[in-house]
Parts: structure tokens; sequence; C-alpha cells
């Protein structure tokens, strides 16, 4: 089993910026794909970014062009969140993927969230 370690939610304005970050231990090998969930209060968790170890990336279509997932190793990954809209409020999950993509399904090991709260 992975553990995931998350940091840097917060409570921001909207227009503000994030940048969350996750760092895998204690695997037994490489982590090849890796991603970020969410899930807002009262609604079910959703995938909003993914990235396999080659670099391809996947994005939730209402993140795309403010939201950027990014590795600088095997074992961490950043998302880096410009333009928050309070409709991104949510409970933030670092996940490592069996397989590519934004499909909970696809997830082996989550992290255990962090809060991300945007203001109006």
């Amino acid at each position: 089993q992975v553990q995931l370690v998350e940091s840097g939610g917060g409570s921001v304005q909207s227009g503000g910026s994030l940048r969350l970050s996750c760092a895998a231990a204690r695997y037994p090998d490489n982590t090849y794909y890796m991603g970020w969930f969410r899930r807002a209060a009262g609604k079910e968790r959703e995938g909003v970014a993914t990235i396999a170890l080659d670099g391809r990336t996947s994005y939730l279509d209402s993140v795309k062009g403010r939201f950027t997932i990014s590795r600088d190793d095997a074992n961490t990954i950043y998302l880096q969140m410009n333009s928050l809209k309070p409709e991104d409020t949510a409970m933030y999950y670092c996940a490592a993927q069996r397989t590519f993509g934004l499909d909970s399904a696809s997830v082996r090991d989550w992290g255990q969230g962090t809060q991300v709260t945007v203001s109006s």
C-alpha cells in the first residue's frame, strides 16, 4: 500500500491561487499513474487531473486552462490551481492509480485529503 501525504490546501478568495503537493511513500515500485480528485459537499467525488510517469495528463473540463498537474519525480505530484472559483471548493484527494484517467475506479490508494475553500 502506498502512503500519500498531501499539503497545500487552504482558503482563498475567488480568482486566487493555491498549490497542492502530494508525496508518495512506502511503495514497492514506482507509482506510474497519480492524480487529484475532489469531493464537494453533497456531491460525488470527481477526478480533477491525472498524470502518468511519461508526462501524459488529463483534466476535468471545468478546470482546463486553470489547473496544472505536474510531477518532479516518480513519487511527488503537484496541482497548481489558478483563477479559483467558489465551485472549486472541495476536499481534494491525492491518488495512486492503476490506470490512466479520471475515473475513481482507477484509484489504488487515497491520501487523507486537504480542504480547499474559495470565497466569492
